[in-house]
C-alpha cells in the first residue's frame, strides 16, 4: 500500500472499492470502476497515470489499460495540463448522459435485430413469445429515454444554453 493509499479515509477507500464491485457486476474489470471511484473524488480532478497508480496501489500498466477502456467508454478523458509533462485523465463532463445516448443507439440496433428474429420465428409461437417481449422492452425504451435525456439536457445546461 503506498503512502498516498493510506492517508485517504476508510470510507473514500471504501467508496473506492465499492465502485470497482459495481463496475465488476457490469461486467468490467474491477479495477475499472476503483478508477472512475478514485476520478470521481480526487482534487485536483485530473491525475496522471503515476498518482492513479500509487492512490490505487495499482501497476502502471494496469492503470494504462484502464483509461484506456474508461476512454472508449466515454467516462473519462486524457488531458493535458500547463506546466505538468505527463497526460492526466479525469472524468469527462456529460460522460452519463453521453454513455446513456451511445447506450439508446445499442439498444436500437438490438432491435431492429429482434425484429429480423421475429420475421424468422413466424411459425413457432414460443420463439416469436420470447423475441416479442425483448422486442416489446427495446421498443419502450427507444420511445421513453430520448425524452428523458432531453429534459436532464435542459435542466442542466448540457449540451448547450438551458
Amino acid at each position: 500500500m503506498s503512502d498516498e493509499t493510506r492517508t485517504l479515509s476508510p470510507d473514500v477507500r471504501q467508496f473506492i472499492e465499492d465502485m470497482g464491485i459495481r463496475y465488476e457486476e457490469e461486467g468490467f474489470p474491477p479495477m475499472a470502476g476503483r478508477l472512475a471511484g478514485w476520478l470521481l473524488l480526487c482534487d485536483p480532478p485530473h491525475q496522471t497515470a503515476g498518482e492513479l497508480a500509487d492512490v490505487l496501489g495499482a501497476s502502471l500498466g494496469s492503470i494504462s489499460g484502464m483509461t484506456r477502456l474508461l476512454i472508449q467508454c466515454g467516462m473519462v478523458e486524457r488531458v493535458g495540463v500547463p506546466g505538468q509533462r505527463t497526460a492526466c485523465y479525469r472524468i469527462k463532463t456529460g460522460a452519463a448522459s453521453e454513455i446513456m445516448s451511445s447506450w439508446l443507439e445499442k439498444t436500437r440496433a438490438l432491435r431492429e435485430l429482434l425484429d429480423r428474429g421475429l420475421e424468422m420465428a413466424a411459425g413457432t409461437p414460443a420463439a416469436r413469445t420470447r423475441l416479442q417481449d425483448q422486442r416489446d422492452f427495446h421498443v419502450f425504451i427507444e420511445r421513453e429515454l430520448p425524452p428523458l435525456l432531453e429534459k436532464w439536457k435542459r435542466e442542466t445546461g448540457e449540451g448547450g444554453a438551458p
